[in-house]
C-alpha cells in the first residue's frame, strides 16, 4: 500500500470580528450632538471597504438631502468626470471590495455610471432644480434602507 501525502494546509482565513462596535464618529464642528446621532444609527463597520464606503456614503446623502428645498435633488461634482464634471444622482451602489458606483444622469440628460475606486472617492454634493414633470426625489432614504438590508447585526 502506497501512502498518499498529506493534503496541503489550509490557509486560515481572515475574519476581522466588528462585533457590535458602531463605526468611529464623523468629526464635524459644527454638528449638534443630535445630528453626528443621526449619522450614526444604525451603522455598523464592515469588512468590505467598498460596502463601508457605501454606507458612510449614504447617510452623508441622506444628511444632505434634508437642507434642500423641496424642488431642489442630490447632484454632484465628481473630480475626473469629463466635461463640466457634473451629473444629477439617481442611485448609488458598490459591487465589493473595491467598487462604488453612481448612476445617474449628465447635463445633457444623457445616462452616466461612474465606477470609482473606494479610495479614490471624491464628491462633491450639490443642489440641483428638478425637472418640471416630476416630484424632486430624494435618494437618501433608499439608500438608507439599502443599508439597513445589508447590516450585519
Amino acid at each position: 500500500m502506497i501512502d498518499k501525502p498529506a493534503p496541503p494546509a489550509i490557509p486560515p482565513v481572515f475574519v476581522p470580528d466588528w462585533g457590535d462596535k458602531p463605526c468611529p464618529q464623523p468629526v464635524l464642528p459644527a454638528a449638534t450632538p443630535a445630528q453626528t446621532a443621526a449619522l450614526m444609527d444604525g451603522v455598523r463597520m464592515r469588512e468590505n471597504p467598498a460596502e463601508w464606503a457605501f454606507v458612510r456614503l449614504s447617510k452623508l446623502i441622506e444628511d444632505f438631502e434634508k437642507g434642500l428645498d423641496k424642488d431642489d435633488e442630490v447632484g454632484a461634482r465628481i473630480v475626473g468626470l469629463p466635461g463640466d464634471g457634473t451629473m444629477s444622482i439617481d442611485d448609488v451602489g458598490f459591487w465589493g471590495p473595491d467598487f462604488i458606483m453612481f448612476l445617474g444622469k449628465n447635463a445633457d440628460g444623457k445616462p452616466v455610471r461612474l465606477i470609482q475606486h473606494y479610495g479614490q472617492i471624491n464628491v462633491l454634493l450639490d443642489a440641483r432644480k428638478k425637472p418640471e414633470e416630476r416630484e424632486a426625489r430624494r435618494i437618501g432614504f433608499q439608500l438608507s434602507e439599502l443599508v439597513k438590508k445589508t447590516n450585519p447585526k
